[in-house]
Parts: structure tokens; sequence; C-alpha cells
């Protein structure tokens, strides 16, 4: 059997200089080469009359060559021409600045050519692709096939390339051995993976083709989702966590102070969250819900309930504003209750810093909130039993573990108001269990969402204005804080300036990133307490600010905002009882800008923008996914192959309950692949080596 894991250099036509340049695809080995896919494919394989093509189509046609020539344009640039013919008509194939291909032709040839067809004065195909026949088609590599268009970087072409892949597939794809048993692959209807990326590459027909493709997800699909299931096994199975008993005086005290009553939804997730911590098994949980679906009120049961047995809680959140307001609003409805709550933010002065850090250490500190301070060096927990990330998409991979590992295996709560839709939790938060919060708390006002372009903004001020004379208040938010000689967007700081001047009678105020956090903090808390009827901000206050009295949300250059940033910052209003107004104010130009703006129209469901947001973005940009530490995806995509994506997921997750540590010899090719895909540190997986 051929050896995969040779040099590339040993590939006819590629040799020290080209390998360089090969290795920036990533391309090392013959392997590499390999499963360097193409990102699509062209039909060349019809090929037509002269006579039959239609000006502005890839066309693909067979001919003579007639006579062909170079000459020099006005402006100094070399053109060459060969003039092609066959029973129904002539045709130039014409080249710039490209003086050799001249070499190339003689006359009587017969060429096959694929390129762009253009009418000027005549019929012309631009630098098109081109193969000289000589009585052995079958051989053709780049015309009259389905030809696959590979993804290439500088210095590369295609036809080179595409010589090298064809070589390397016809005298190493036998060399490809298969990881998937034979009984997975009837089951799922599969073909052998060397005919596959055969047929990836170079493909005898369309339904041969989607053969390939099929094969080559599920594989896809199949290490990432087992790679998924070790890391659940090895949380569920693996590690000793801290159980904690329901019953006690804390949590029914903290019941009864309540100023509310929870919803079945909220109720039902505090079931989950209860079942998870009384287990011995580290709770590793992701809880959704849309904004204002009262997510911190879940969050703080969990955290009383772990101060009831004895332990440590900690909660981290992306912004200083938003642990200002937990820690006010926290502090605020257990204080009564003896519980010590600490926030642990980056500006305090150091003698504070140690002193809150102390407290944290030697106990004395039982829910202690903060910021990405929380992971530095020198915070260490007595105890910490429950660990909580709020806004989990705004911290990395490396920033969670981080928290984590401050304690022996702590109960884990992921929460997040920008919901996941399904597929992208079955990747990204594969190894979770996940709970949803789908009902909103009653007594809510709604919100009306509306568009206008930027001539009509008057018309957003308006409702402003008459919001606010009736008691409401109002955000305006701009993308930037400052003017920019490169940009003619509209910044924070020049329209506080002249909105202010606008409306002599309003107390405007202004919040930025740039703003040292007492100020920011000054600045929300005189918002909350209405000294302020408007506020102009950038998207600082994106996630989890919480003022009730807020009904109108002005968003100016909306085409800049992501689509999740959109119905993030639509989410800090609609919190109280009265009717609350979004505006869009932007001019779209591109498709995507256009798409956001409409799903924003559309619906209110969190779950629906998610799903837009996928579709729009790509799984490859959501959410950030390269961050989680997850192999990339070649081919597979999680909202267009999602039923492969439930079918790898099944026969993954089976496999690793039926063989735990993939110690069985016919799983040896299938524990070879995932720890060439993943690392030793993604997966938590010594044993599986």
């Amino acid at each position: 059997m051929k050896d995969l894991n040779i040099s590339a250099r040993f590939i006819k036509g590629v040799g020290p200089s080209r390998l360089s340049t090969l290795n920036k695809l990533g391309i090392e080995t013959v392997q590499d080469l390999l499963y360097c896919f193409p990102r699509r494919h062209e039909d060349r394989s019809r090929i037509k009359k002269i006579k039959e093509t239609r000006s502005g189509n890839f066309e693909t046609i067979k001919a003579k060559v007639l006579t062909f020539g170079d000459r020099m344009s006005k402006k100094g640039m070399n053109i060459f021409q060969v003039a092609v013919g066959d029973s129904t008509g002539v045709i130039h194939a014409t080249w710039f600045n490209q003086p050799y291909m001249k070499d190339k032709f003689k006359i009587g040839q017969e060429l096959i050519l694929y390129g762009k067809v253009e009418r000027y004065n005549y019929l012309q195909m631009n630098s098109p692709e081109y193969e000289i026949l000589t009585g052995t088609e079958e051989d053709f590599v780049h015309i009259g096939r389905i030809v696959p268009v590979y993804p290439l970087t500088e210095n590369l072409n295609q036809r080179w390339f595409r010589n090298i892949i064809k070589f390397t597939v016809d005298n190493y794809a036998d060399g490809i051995t298969d990881m998937l048993p034979f009984e997975m692959r009837r089951r799922n209807d599969l073909i052998v993976l060397k005919e596959a990326v055969r047929n990836i590459h170079f493909p005898a027909s369309e339904l041969v083709l989607k053969k390939a493709r099929e094969r080559i997800i599920f594989d896809e699909f199949f290490i990432l989702q087992t790679g998924i299931a070790l890391k659940r096994a090895s949380v569920k199975i693996d590690l000793t966590g801290c159980s904690h008993k329901l019953d006690g005086d804390l949590i029914g005290r903290f019941k009864a102070i309540l100023p509310f009553e929870l919803t079945k939804s909220q109720s039902r997730v505090i079931k989950e969250i209860e079942d998870d911590m009384k287990s011995l098994e580290p709770m590793n949980r992701l809880l959704q819900g849309d904004v204002g679906s009262g997510k911190t009120v879940v969050a703080l049961y969990a955290l009383i309930l772990t101060v009831q047995n004895g332990y440590q809680g900690a909660i981290m959140v992306p912004t200083e504003i938003l642990a200002e307001q937990h820690y006010r609003n926290i502090k605020e409805l257990v204080e009564n209750l003896g519980v010590k709550v600490v926030i642990l933010s980056g500006d305090l002065k150091e003698e504070e810093r140690r002193r809150r850090r102390h407290m944290i250490e030697i106990g004395e500190a039982d829910i202690i909130i903060g910021t990405h301070a929380l992971i530095q060096e020198g915070v260490s927990f007595k105890k910490l039993g429950l660990a909580i990330i709020d806004e989990q998409h705004k911290f990395g991979v490396m920033q969670r573990a981080m928290l984590k590992s401050k304690s022996q295996n702590p109960d884990i709560l992921v929460m997040t108001a920008t919901p996941i839709p399904r597929t992208l939790a079955l990747t990204v938060y594969g190894d979770m269990d996940v709970s949803v919060i789908d009902e909103l708390p009653p007594g809510r006002g709604g919100v009306k969402t509306f568009f206008f372009e930027e001539k009509n903004r008057e018309k957003a001020y308006k409702i402003a204005e008459e919001e606010i004379n009736i008691g409401r208040q109002a955000y305006i938010v701009y993308p930037i804080i400052d003017e920019s000689e490169k940009s003619d967007l509209r910044a924070a700081i020049k329209m506080h300036k002249e909105l202010s001047g606008n409306f002599p009678d309003l107390k405007i105020g202004l919040l930025h990133g740039r703003m040292k956090s007492r100020e920011k903090e000054a600045v929300m808390r005189d918002f909350k307490d209405q000294k302020i009827n408007m506020l102009v901000s950038t998207i600082v206050i994106e996630v989890g600010v919480d003022i009730s009295n807020a009904s109108v949300m002005i968003i100016e250059h909306a085409e800049r905002f992501g689509l999740s940033q959109l119905h993030q910052l639509r989410g800090r209003i609609g919190r109280g009882k009265h009717l609350s107004y979004c505006v869009l104010v932007s001019q779209p130009r591109t498709d995507d800008a256009k798409q956001r703006i409409s799903a924003m129209l559309k619906t209110q469901d969190g779950f629906k923008i998610a799903e837009f947001d996928l579709e729009i973005r790509g799984p490859g940009e959501f959410f950030g996914t390269r961050q989680h530490g997850l192999p990339e995806l070649k081919i597979a995509n999680i909202v267009r192959d999602r039923e492969a994506l439930e079918a790898a997921r099944k026969e993954a997750f089976e496999l690793v309950q039926k063989d735990r540590f993939l110690r069985s010899p016919d799983n040896r090719l299938i524990r070879e692949s995932l720890l060439n895909k993943f690392s030793r540190e993604d997966l938590a997986l010594a044993s599986v080596g």
C-alpha cells in the first residue's frame, strides 16, 4: 500500500519550489493533496456547436485552429488570438500579455475550449481554458467533463493544480483506507471512501458527485460528533463533582422574597438544573432564553442553592456595565438573607482588589460577580461549587476553561440570550445538556419595529420625543465613537453634542467603551433613576442592560450591525408594561444588510432570528465557531446538511456508548482520525490515544 504521508514535493510537477506555495494552502503531504477538495465544480461536458452558444454564457465548444497571431494594443498590451471554427461558425480565443501562447498551437489542430462567450464585432472567448485533442479524449482534465475548481493561493493557477491533483488521485487514491465499518456504510447508504475521494475531484457524472459528497460530508460530521460524544462522556462518566441537597432554609427564604411568580418555563428549567446539581456528575448545561426571558433569576436560584450547600458561586459576564447591574440587583435581593455578594472588576484599585481577592480565598464571599477579572492570576476560590458564564459567546474557550479550572469539577451553567439553532447546538455545544426558557414573563408591553431610510431619521427622533414627553426614555445607538476621515458614519460623541443642541429641554447622556468604568456606571445609574431622558450610546449596552422605563431604541446605520446585535439591542426595550418602539435607520446597499433588516421586521422570535442569521452568515462565521476548538468542516454545512449531521451524530454516540475509549480493533482507524482532527486538550482524552 502506498504511503500517503510522504511529502507532496515527490508528486510529478511539484518539486521544492512549488511545495512552499502549496504549504500556504496547508498542503504538506500526498494525503493533504487528496483531501484538498474543490470549492465547486463546472460542467464542461456539454459540447456545443459555435452557432448554439449564447453571449454571456460559459460554454464548451470543439473546433479546429484556422489561424492565429498576436498584435500590440494602443496601450502596449500584447493580444494573442486564435481563430477556431466548426461547421457552424467561427469564434476567437483571446489571451492578453501572454505572447508565449503562439508556441502552443498549430493550424488544423482540434481543440476543446471552455469560457465565457462575448460578442463584440465577432464572437470571442477571453482567456478560455483549452485542451488540444490528441485522440485520447478519456484523459481530459480541464475540458469535456465535470471539472473541479479549487480554493487557491497566489502564484498557483487552476490548470496546474488540477493536473497535480489528477496525478495524485490516479496514483495514490488506492492507498486510502476506510475508517467506517461496512455495516455503518450500509446503514447510511455510503460509498467506499477511496471512490468518494476520486469522484469528489473528477466525477464521471452528477449522480456520482452527489454520492461522493454524501460520503465525505458524513465523515466530517461523524468525526466531529465522535469527539463531542467522547467529551460529553468524559464529563458525565469520568469526573466527580459536588452533590447538592435541594431542601434547606436558605433556598426556602429566597423563594419567599421573590417579588414575582416564576413562569412555567423558568420553573421547568430550574427543575432540570436541580436534577443536575443533586447528582455527583458535574453539571454541564447550556441555558438558552431570549432577551428578557428571565435567565438571571434562574441563575440566581442555582447560586443560592450552591451557597446553601456550603459552596461559593461565581458568575462571569462580558462587560463591567453588566457586572455592575448584576451586582446591584443580586445584592439588593439577597443581602437580607445573609448572603455576601462581591464584585471583581478590572478598574479596582490594587488595595481594594487584594482585599476582595482575600475575601474570596477565605470563603467570606458567597457569590462573586465579575468580568474576565475572575480568571486572572491571583484569584483563588475557597470552595467553588458553581460557575456561571453569562452571554457565553463573548468569551473564548480558554476563558471558560480557566474559570472552570478555579476549582475541582464545579457545576457549569452557560447562558446565552442569543438563541442557538439546533444544528449549531449539536456541533458547538453538542457535549452539553440544553435548557430553554421559551416564554417571556407576563405584563410586557411588546415592541413594534420600524425601518426608516436615513433621509427620514427625523421621524425616528419624533417618536423618541413623543415617548419622552409622556415620561418614557430612549436609546440612540451608533456604530462608532468618533468620526473618521475614512468613514461617513455618524458617531456617538458628535451626535450627542448635536442632539443636545436640537433638544435643549432634554437631558441627554453619553455612553461608550472608552469611558472609565466609574463614568459608565454613573451614566447608567442616572439613566435608571430617570435623570437622563435620552442615552446616546455605542453597543456597550448590547447585552444585559435592564431599564424597564426605556421604550424607544433608535439604531443608526443599522446596516453596520450584525443580526444578533440588532436583536440584542432591541431587547433593551419592551421590558416594562408599556408598548415600545425599535427604529432601524439605515441605507442598506448589500443583499446581506437588506436581509438583516427584513428579518428584524418579520419577527421578534430570537430562535427564528438565529436561524436567519445562520443562513445569512453561514456556519463558519456564526458565533465565531472556530473559537470552540472544533475541527474545520471542508465540505459539510450544518445548515444545508442537517440530515447528515443527525445521522452521523446518532452513529457517533452509539459507537462511544459501546466502546467508551475506542479500543476495539474495529475502531482503530476512527481513533486515529479523531486524534488527527482534535487535539488531546480539546478532547480531554489521554486514554483514547
